[in-house]
């Protein structure tokens, strides 16, 4: 088989998916947990000018206002922007910010300085999705018990220690996956979206002219009479949109059809006929202003809507959460992020994995956030300062691939490019005032995780190019192993190398010190394709190099884990025949030394030396049989 012709069938090994019904059925449950809850507190802040509030008066001008901007927020920046034009830039079916990352970033080679300035635009978006991880847990949840007010506001007290308690047990019970609980996220879900429909049902029959809504005129003339306080309160309007940029990280998991076609038939049906409910109520009672999601509910109601809510509210989280280890697996195998645990608590989905430093650390996060901010609307700063500026930069890597990779004329792309960004700057505008009151957490955690992903990837570099310095020619290599004839003991070694040519430093110490080989000496290099997935019979390639040496390098896709036994195993159909439990592992362990010349910034060098420090071993990382393993140390100038 030809090069080409591997490389097209490179990750094309997938399964046959289910049917389109239960696909759909699955992304509700997934996907759209985060948008499904925001009519919890979406328009409730738009309205609220109590104590702590930054909202308009509900008067019949306002509230048609308001209900045309959600409507057109949630057609324009939703179903055409991220339903209709960006669920099309998917990486072999994966998507998300890092996966327009590896596509604009492509092959490794000189690159442009726009295309450079786009690729660390993209790093600080996926800092910003790890901020929303850590948000969205806490608005969901607060959110939903702030219901429990309505029925008695001396609930107060509870509020944020119910939110604490649930948290606590949402982080407790993810080392044991979402399997089992998963199949219970689709149904209750689409029992959530249907309640939201029958609630916004009954109350627009009652007060049917609040459909006048659907007409963009009304929203245009409440930001003209509005003013400068009606532009920043789309800082609030954005809220009804979160949830969009995980709609689009979650494409790998159920695929374009099933996403627009949940979304089309139940979830934007349910939020529009719901947050015109709200509405609806509002032109009828303006003192239903403090919680006008509740407020549509009968009394008796209440109990069972307050439960329903509160489930939402978790599996919000729990997208989220999914969609948090998905990154930081993603980083780690691009190079972007230290080597770190990841559990796989599906025998059968890949997707679901558990990444037990990263769940702690959001735990730790959520709970200080909870404690701090005691409340949602506290919070809804931080939210949309997050979710507008992911949604800046998905615009901008979107239009990139849209003119190099999808071959779009230069006009439209263009055009498109500024729709896009005068929804999202607009949005982004009206946030970034908030900065002071809640909007600086989302960028500061955006801006440690992208000082981690940067210095990371630097300090690999920076070593690479060190050890490329220390590393000798294989041809000279091969010719001194010929005459010297050294001697030759049983068995395979595998030296793990971090290029696919030279010698590795490592196969250097050993041989200067013990002037041994073994029989066989494979030289095996690691490389993750910036794709997600690399097909059983693509991923390794041996040459033999002669005096009993082997070079195989293998490729594996950044949604895939580096098993180097599977790997070998692999190798066999190519005449290597290697029992990987027999052979011995030769790994490399350097020890930094971060006062060398300036290559580096010196905080980043301890920044690098700290993470290198505290990685996962390389042991448990490629899969090796600890009892195997040889680490050869030595010192290495950064």
């Amino acid at each position: 088989m030809s090069g080409s012709q591997a490389d097209a069938d490179l990750g094309s090994g997938s399964h046959p998916p289910p049917g389109l019904a239960g696909l759909a059925l699955g992304a509700l449950g997934v996907v759209y947990g985060d948008i499904g809850t925001s009519p919890l507190y979406a328009l409730r802040e738009c309205v609220n000018t109590g104590v702590g509030g930054h909202g308009v008066p509900p008067t019949p001008e306002n509230v048609l206002g308001l209900l045309s901007l959600i409507f057109w927020a949630l057609v324009l920046a939703v179903t055409l922007k991220y339903l209709w034009f960006v669920l099309r830039a998917d990486n072999q079916g994966e998507g998300g910010v890092l996966a327009l990352f590896a596509l604009v970033e492509g092959r490794p080679g000189p690159r442009s300085r726009g295309v450079s300035a786009l690729l660390l635009a993209g790093l600080f978006g996926a800092g910003l999705l790890v901020g929303d991880g850590i948000i969205t847990p806490v608005v969901s949840v607060f959110g939903a018990l702030e219901g429990a007010l309505v029925i008695a506001p001396a609930f107060a007290p509870l509020i944020v220690p119910g939110a604490v308690a649930i948290l606590v047990v949402l982080f407790s019970l993810q080392r044991r996956g979402t399997a089992q609980i998963g199949r219970t996220f689709g149904p209750v879900m689409a029992l959530w979206f249907l309640a939201l429909a029958v609630a916004g049902i009954a109350s627009i029959w009652q007060a049917p002219s609040v459909l006048a809504a659907v007409n963009p005129v009304w929203g245009a003339r409440f930001l003209a009479h509005a003013g400068l306080p009606g532009f920043l309160l789309l800082g609030s309007v954005v809220l009804v949109i979160t949830g969009a940029e995980a709609l689009y990280a979650d494409l790998g998991h159920f695929g374009r059809e099933p996403i627009r076609a949940a979304w089309m038939t139940v979830v934007l049906p349910a939020l529009l006929l719901n947050y015109f409910g709200q509405g609806a109520l509002l032109l009828r009672d303006p003192s239903a202003a403090s919680s006008p999601f509740y407020a549509l509910t009968p009394g008796w109601m209440l109990y069972p809507m307050l439960a329903l809510a509160t489930a939402a509210a978790v599996i919000a989280s729990q997208a989220l959460i999914s969609g948090v280890f998905s990154l930081t697996r993603q980083a780690v195998q691009l190079g972007y992020w230290p080597r770190t645990r990841i559990v796989h608590t599906s025998a059968s989905e890949a997707g679901q994995i558990y990444v037990p430093e990263v769940n702690w650390a959001l735990l730790v996060g959520c709970v200080w956030l909870a404690i701090s901010f005691r409340g949602s609307s506290a919070l809804a700063a931080a939210y949309g300062v997050s979710v507008t500026g992911t949604m800046v930069i998905t615009s901008l890597l979107f239009a990139h691939i849209a003119r190099t990779r999808f071959g779009w004329p230069p006009s439209a792309v263009a055009a498109l490019l500024v729709l896009f960004l005068a929804l999202d700057l607009t949005f982004f505008g009206a946030n970034v005032v908030k900065i002071a009151h809640g909007g600086w957490l989302p960028l500061t955690i955006g801006a440690v995780v992208f000082a981690v992903m940067t210095t990371w990837r630097s300090g690999r570099d920076a070593l690479a190019n060190a050890r490329e310095m220390r590393s000798l020619g294989l041809d000279v290599f091969l010719a001194d192993v010929a005459a010297t004839k050294p001697l030759r003991v049983r068995g395979t070694a595998i030296v793990m190398s971090g290029t696919p040519d030279g010698v590795p430093v490592v196969l250097l110490h050993h041989f200067k010190h013990n002037r041994t080989l073994h029989e066989r000496v494979v030289l095996l290099s690691v490389e993750t394709e910036r794709r997600p997935r690399v097909s059983e019979g693509f991923r390794v390639r041996l040459e033999e190099l002669g005096q009993g040496f082997y070079r195989l390098n293998a490729r594996v896709g950044y949604m895939q884990d580096p098993d180097v036994p599977a790997l070998l195993r692999e190798a066999s159909a190519s005449g290597l025949d290697i029992d990987p439990g027999q052979a011995s592992y030769f790994l490399g362990r350097e020890s930094l030394i971060t006062t060398g010349p300036a290559k580096l910034a010196r905080w980043r060098k301890s920044l690098f030396a700290f993470l290198s420090r505290n990685a996962r071993p390389a042991t448990q990382f490629f899969g090796l049989p600890p009892n195997r393993v040889i680490e050869l140390g030595a010192q290495v100038e950064l």
